[in-house]
């Protein structure tokens, strides 16, 4: 075939959360779409709230000459510098718009930081359980990943970390609130993180960048204050997008954050421009740019994700199912009631109730649901989540 090897190889080991989607489809063809309880994909539910459609419609209308052209590759400055203004309050940082650029959601924003960042070989450390796409983010970049391992809590396993960085290290990415686990990593983990890395730089004589993934920074539910990254690690950067927190998955709209105390930061955020430009992605949406510039402190009801977290929670739990509760994004993350997470998800497959494992995670024994779905999906699948445990484990 024509197509290259390193692609084919990929293909092979691509992401579960697809291809567990794509069987959902070919099974609600023969049962019917009201019969099959699809828990696989991590699409938002919820529609984006009003102040963006009212946005959108004032847009527009704009006829304002120019309004669709290029802009400078990192955004317009109007939007950036909004923003900024936003982060600086979020964080009590002195965020302006030269730390700020604007992306083709958060997958656009992560592919630009480590084409900015990696050389031929240089490696990239991920936390288990990690988004499977991190992966494929680093190879097309031409890096290599190094994998260390949560606790059973799913925070940081911070010996774990330091084994698996070396002298090519040039990143580490963290995930919180995580997809998969929703658990969100409380500050003194990141500290931690943050003074393993400059007991790192320090020992091999380099560079060590702090990724963070924050899609899902404003889906949390407590009460508690978001703990950032920038005030642990001078070189912190954050990749975001409004995917979730305004509903738009589709519209591929997010940003990099760049630590405004990265003594390094011009060059980098010269680097992280040129990268964006080059990658083909040009830059970030125009129309979206100025959709979510003036509602950046809006988000969807989240109490609605709260209690479909809840309910979905509670019910694993009570039949049985060992879990983690989390604390943000719309994902649970129990154990398998069998050690084969993969032979468990098609267990459930016969029930009409689609999952996915966690060896897709890098976490092999779990497996992963996601609760951003209608009430009747969840409600639905319930039957089968318990019937799949007492044929299982009896």
């Amino acid at each position: 075939m024509a197509i290259s090897r390193k692609v084919r190889e990929q293909m092979n080991n691509s992401s579960w959360i697809r291809r567990m989607f794509e069987e959902g489809i070919e099974l609600r063809k023969i049962h019917g779409p009201g019969n099959v309880f699809d828990l696989s994909l991590g699409n938002p539910l919820l529609e984006p709230p009003a102040e963006f459609r009212a946005e959108l419609a004032r847009l527009a209308a704009d006829e304002t000459p120019g309004t669709h052209r290029y802009m400078p590759n990192g955004g317009y400055p109007e939007v950036r510098a909004s923003v900024a203004e936003t982060l600086a309050e979020e964080s009590g940082l002195p965020f302006t718009g030269a730390e700020i650029m604007m992306t083709v959601g958060a997958a656009g924003a992560i592919n630009t930081i480590l084409r900015s960042i990696l050389d031929v070989g240089d490696e990239v450390v991920l936390l288990a359980p990690y988004f499977a796409e991190y992966i494929f983010y680093v190879q097309h970049q031409t890096g290599v990943v190094k994998q260390a391992r949560c606790d059973e809590n799913w925070l940081p396993d911070l010996a774990s970390l330091e084994s698996a960085i070396g002298q090519r290290t040039r990143a580490v990415i963290i995930n919180s609130p995580n997809n998969p686990t929703g658990v969100i990593y409380p500050e003194a983990s990141i500290r931690a993180i943050g003074e393993l890395l400059r007991r790192a730089e320090e020992k091999y004589g380099t560079e060590i960048y702090l990724i963070s993934d924050e899609p899902y920074r404003k889906l949390i539910y407590s009460d508690a204050p978001y703990p950032f990254v920038f005030e642990h690690h001078p070189r912190a950067i954050v990749a975001t997008s409004h995917s979730k927190d305004l509903g738009l998955a589709g519209e591929r709209i997010g940003y990099v954050a760049v630590n405004p105390a990265d003594p390094g930061k011009s060059v980098l955020m010269d680097a992280l421009t040129f990268s964006l430009r080059t990658l083909g992605f040009v830059n970030a949406p125009a129309l979206m740019q100025r959709a979510v510039a003036g509602i950046q402190r809006a988000t969807v009801d989240i109490d609605v994700y709260r209690a479909r977290r809840d309910l979905i929670y509670d019910t694993l739990t009570g039949i049985g199912y060992e879990c983690v509760r989390p604390d943000g994004a719309f994902y649970v993350f129990p154990k398998s009631p069998i050690p084969d997470d993969t032979e468990f998800v098609r267990h459930l497959q016969k029930e009409l109730v689609l999952v996915v494992p966690g060896v897709g995670f890098g976490t092999p024994g779990y497996f992963r649901a996601s609760y951003c779905v209608d009430d009747w999906v969840i409600e639905g699948s319930i039957e089968g989540f318990r019937k799949s445990f007492e044929q299982l484990t009896s």
